[in-house]
């Protein structure tokens, strides 16, 4: 108990000094920061997105508390992923049909349980008012100035009562990872490399990390700028909008090709993204990932973990478990199940368990 205790006191007496992009974070959006960067001492966290929500086979009714992930383990994800794609438009659920509400009391749940949350945001084209992923040029229309700029505007109004929700039972703002307008370096969203420049791209970001913060006081974010994979630095860094507006670095590496593709994608990208999260002094992670049906036997511990663990990343996050068709993480009698356990008890592997002790 003693050296749990001042392990505490020692992470909240480093949170207060601690400097995030946001000027007027909240307490507990620094002490979040310190965790992150503590976890990547110890090795890295296991992330996995809606592993609440739902699952192969069930869906979360507001009665459940369940993963796919807890089914094989015993444990659940250290990092949870959430997203608030349509909650711009007002809808009840978002775009993979998850209540609000619920994400809301699964995101509570999670982070009492001492995990960390990261949330990202796939909002509609505003100009076609179709997917985010329809590329039809529209950064520039919700500019300052723009013709659809009070569109954008009411936008964030509903995605700040959102944020500012998120809180504990005494009232304490609940910290996630912010991570909007991912994978900009593409060019399948309407925020992509072939539908603004970069400089739009970073007046997009610094707007509506301003309105957040000054319009609408969001305090409780930790800002994560996050790209797909790149084939060097200065493709990173097109689209990055400065030091002052940005947190955390992350990049999502999928397995699409090869099993021998991807080991030397993640060598190189985690690599490289390491150099330039040593530059900048801040904590990065493997933001998305995985193989689309785990059709790799041992991929957990050949594959993945031997390729991430020497990088010094604060976590690695797997895609959701949609459907027997689209899913990412094991299920029990899973082709990869058996490996994931073994995954599940390398030691420098953080699940829930490992991960609520770093605080």
């Amino acid at each position: 108990m003693f050296s749990f205790l001042s392990c505490k006191s020692v992470l909240r007496s480093s949170a207060e000094q601690i400097e995030l992009s946001d000027m007027n974070a909240d307490e507990n959006a620094k002490y979040l920061m310190v965790r992150i960067k503590e976890i990547a001492k110890t090795g890295y966290a296991f992330g996995h997105q809606d592993a609440t929500a739902y699952g192969i086979g069930w869906k979360n009714d507001g009665e459940l508390y369940k993963s796919d992930v807890n089914e094989v383990t015993g444990d659940f994800p250290g990092v949870y992923g959430f997203e608030l794609g349509h909650l711009e438009l007002g809808h009840t659920q978002n775009l993979d049909t998850v209540n609000f509400q619920l994400m809301a009391k699964l995101i509570k749940t999670a982070y009492e349980k001492g995990g960390i949350l990261t949330i990202s945001w796939h909002p509609n084209n505003p100009t076609t008012k179709k997917s985010a992923w329809d590329p039809t040029s529209s950064v520039s229309h919700i500019l300052e100035g723009g013709v659809l700029n009070p569109k954008y505007r009411g936008w964030l109004n509903r995605l700040a009562d959102f944020l500012n929700s998120l809180r504990t039972k005494s009232g304490k703002a609940i910290p996630v990872v912010f991570r909007p307008y991912h994978e900009m370096n593409g060019s399948w969203f309407w925020w992509g490399n072939t539908s603004c420049t970069s400089a739009e791209f970073k007046q997009l970001w610094r707007e509506t990390f301003d309105i957040l913060t000054q319009n609408h006081g969001v305090h409780n974010l930790i800002y994560c700028y996050a790209t797909d994979a790149v084939d060097n630095k200065s493709e990173y860094l097109n689209f990055y909008p400065g030091d002052d507006y940005v947190d955390m670095l992350g990049i999502d590496l999928y397995h699409k090709k090869t099993t021998e593709d991807y080991i030397e994608l993640l060598n190189d990208n985690l690599g490289m993204l390491a150099e330039i999260a040593k530059e900048k002094n801040m904590p990065f992670a493997l933001t998305e990932g995985g193989l689309d049906g785990v059709k790799v036997e041992n991929w957990w511990t050949e594959v993945l973990d031997k390729n991430i663990s020497n990088k010094g990343l604060s976590w690695a996050l797997v895609w959701r478990n949609a459907s027997l068709n689209h899913y990412f993480a094991p299920f029990v009698g899973q082709l990869s199940s058996k490996d994931f356990i073994r995954f599940k008890k390398l030691p420098h592997v953080l699940f829930l368990q490992e991960t609520s002790e770093i605080r």
